[in-house]
């Protein structure tokens, strides 16, 4: 069996078959990859993120005989495991939001005064929002992170890390608590009834 005889098959299915066939486990790096990554670059930045992003996919793969068949999307124990390597990056991680902080985002392009003007209101806010980012306690930070930035469900949140859904409820208040007092009244995570 070849990783195209599985387009259509979910994780759990591919995941089950890679344990005799092992290179079927590419497919969930292919499926998964350009996800997790972009979440470790928001967390950590772009040289630390491609490390991380192997570190990964390789536990992920050792660990691969343990994951719950009844899942069928691998994804929130992806996010559940580069979570836990970011926990041991937290100095590289608020390192990063604080050089944010100093250099700022990546200067504007050229083109409509309309975009130039919404990257301007963005580039102020996302100073602002990386400051209070930084505040925040890591646990709240990556229950905000995995459902502002990535749109996990509190469920998946809550496989991710291992915590109850109601510990995830509980961190993401007090993370828009803080949130809130740092932008003023600016909600960054507004309740959406795919959270609920």
């Amino acid at each position: 069996m070849t990783p195209e005889d599985t387009d259509s098959d979910d994780d759990a299915s591919v995941i089950a078959r890679s344990r005799d066939q092992p290179s079927l486990f590419a497919v969930i790096f292919d499926r998964h990859s350009r996800h997790i990554h972009r979440y470790l670059v928001r967390r950590l930045g772009p040289t630390v993120a491609d490390d991380v992003l192997a570190d990964t996919f390789l536990i992920a793969f050792d660990k691969r005989a343990k994951f719950d068949p009844e899942r069928s999307d691998a994804r929130p124990w992806l996010y559940g495991i580069a979570t836990n390597l970011i926990s041991r990056q937290r100095r590289t991680e608020v390192r990063e939001l604080k050089l944010r902080l100093a250099v700022g985002p990546p200067p504007a392009e050229e083109g409509h005064a309309d975009r130039v003007a919404d990257q301007v209101s963005a580039q102020a806010l996302t100073k602002r929002l990386d400051r209070a980012l930084a505040t925040l306690r890591p646990r709240e930070r990556d229950v905000l992170l995995l459902i502002a930035a990535e749109g996990l469900a509190y469920q998946e949140v809550a496989d991710a890390l291992g915590v109850p859904v109601g510990t995830v409820k509980s961190r993401l208040s007090r993370a828009r608590g803080r949130i809130r007092a740092e932008l003023g009244a600016f909600d960054l995570v507004k309740e959406t009834s795919g959270h609920g």
